[in-house]
């Protein structure tokens, strides 16, 4: 059985620092940069630009609105 996609890690600008094999399951621990992810937050402040009164409606269950 294909699976179509798969699994990988990289850092906040996207570059790619490991790629899982999709021939085979595998577990793979990768030491990550904490300073390059505090610097892309602070430069890229995606969270302060959230629209948090807009989340309610999506942490509905479909069933409770029915």
């Amino acid at each position: 059985m294909n699976f179509w996609g798969g699994s990988f890690i990289s850092d906040p600008y996207g570059e790619i620092l490991f790629q899982a094999s999709p021939e085979k399951e595998e577990v793979h621990v990768e030491e990550l940069d904490l300073g390059k992810i505090d610097e892309a937050r602070i430069h890229w402040p995606f969270l302060r630009d959230r629209r948090i009164d807009s989340y309610r409606p999506i942490l509905n269950r479909y069933i409770d609105e029915v």
